[in-house]
């Protein structure tokens, strides 16, 4: 009975320092903001989780912003106010302008000294995509390029082939017009065959395709150049497939219901996007679907979709924002995302493994993604381009939807586009 009044005693007095064993006491907190969709949310959500779970001694507050207009928004009311996220995710396309205003801070370094990730680890074009002014701003988490999204349900009722590896804008075209229908003959179409926003962004493959270029001079470009011969051609290309083949929703249309929505619904045959879509293509029911690569023109090339994990310059705790980038980067974070659909993974490990490519998950030809690799380019780097394609887009748009010629378009991007390349020069 001594005995085991002492041990009882004993255990007692040992109470607290187990407990402190089983539950480590937080010593390093970061924020980590994030835009999109409620499935891409919980596709971050189970990364911090685990991240957590891994280092229990480390705090991940999750900030979710859903629009990713009103993101961009709130990161610069943020930083303008001192109290950015720790870490954020930027599009390659953004990052320019915060690395200008001394908002980020550089992550070649701690890249450097990682025991952990190394640069040759990841995809050429992604990692390079990040670079600016000598100095490497993000680390890529994707290298996604655009894809087409098709519903097979829909490409089998019209009798046309899915697309082939090697098909071509003829190609392309003429499964998008059998695809395209007015099935009640009252006049007003109600399946489309194709659903593309119409920015600079969707337009840039076609261009490069045709052997154009966006820019006079992609190292260092001083002007727009869409009305170069081989620019307007795919300009106009792109442009007909509305005003001329009525293959794509008009802008009425496209209010009335976007070609995402259009796509989930089951009443568009192909729909252009990245890799963010899966997340939301998986929730799909009640037809089969499935991803080929753009049509080709005169040369093959796509665009880079590739968002990035970035550090706050003014983080207060860098130790545990580094920590959680490179969690987020390495082969165990990275194959959680994989696994959500969200990315294309950065990683060759994880790109080419059975965490991206799984046959057992929509979509089954994700391959796709990685063919697409090596024909990837990236818009211009530069402070002022967002501003630079925001107006660019909107006479793209004008175009598309009928309100001015295809040439108008292009001289009014380049002459509202003019003063912004001067401000962006060094």
């Amino acid at each position: 009975m001594r005995k085991l009044i002492l041990l009882l005693f004993t255990l007692l007095l040992m109470a607290p320092a187990l407990a402190g064993c089983a539950t480590a006491p937080i010593q390093h907190s970061t924020a980590f903001m994030v835009s999109g969709s409620k499935e891409e949310y919980d596709a971050y959500q189970k990364l911090v989780d685990s991240f957590q779970t891994a280092n229990p001694a480390y705090k991940v507050e999750l900030r979710y912003v859903p629009d990713d207009a009103d993101y961009l928004r709130r990161l610069a009311a943020d930083f303008a106010a001192g109290a950015p996220a720790d870490v954020m995710l930027l599009n390659y396309r953004r990052i320019a302008p915060f690395a200008d205003e001394g908002a980020l801070g550089a992550v070649g370094p701690y890249l450097a000294k990682s025991q952990v990730i190394k640069e040759g680890d990841f995809y050429q074009p992604a990692l390079d995509a990040f670079r600016y002014k000598g100095e490497l701003w993000c680390l890529p988490q994707n290298v996604s390029s655009l894809v087409i999204y098709y519903n097979k349900a829909l490409f089998d009722a019209a009798g046309v082939a899915y697309p082939a590896n090697d098909w071509t804008w003829a190609d392309f075209v003429a499964a998008a017009k059998a695809l395209t229908l007015d099935k009640n003959g009252d006049g007003v179409t109600d399946q489309y065959g194709v659903g593309i926003d119409p920015i600079l962004y969707r337009l840039a493959p076609f261009i490069w395709q045709a052997g154009g270029e966006l820019v006079d001079n992609p190292a260092n470009p001083t002007r727009l150049s869409l009305d170069s011969p081989a620019a307007r051609l795919a300009f106009q290309w792109f442009v007909d497939l509305q005003v001329k083949e009525k293959v794509v929703p008009d802008a009425a249309a496209e209010a009335a219901q976007d070609s995402q929505s259009r796509f989930l619904s089951g009443a568009l045959g192909m729909y252009f996007n990245s890799r963010r879509s899966v997340p939301t293509m998986r929730t799909i029911k009640d037809f089969d679907w499935d991803v080929a690569p753009l049509p080709r023109g005169a040369q093959p090339a796509s665009v880079l979709h590739s968002d990035g994990y970035c550090m706050a310059a003014k983080s207060k705790d860098k130790e545990a924002a580094w920590k959680f980038i490179e969690y987020a980067n390495s082969v165990t974070g990275q194959e959680i995302v994989a696994r959500t659909g969200r990315t294309v993974p950065s990683l060759r490990a994880v790109a080419e493994s059975a965490s991206f490519l799984d046959p057992a998950q929509k979509p089954v030809h994700s391959q796709v993604w990685l063919d697409a690799v090596p024909t990837l380019r990236t818009v211009p780097v530069m402070s002022n381009w967002p501003a630079i394609e925001d107006a660019a887009s909107k006479e793209v748009e004008r175009a598309f939807y009928g309100q001015a010629s295809v040439e108008e378009a292009a001289a009014a991007a380049s002459n509202l586009t003019q003063s912004l390349f001067k401000k962006s020069a060094p």
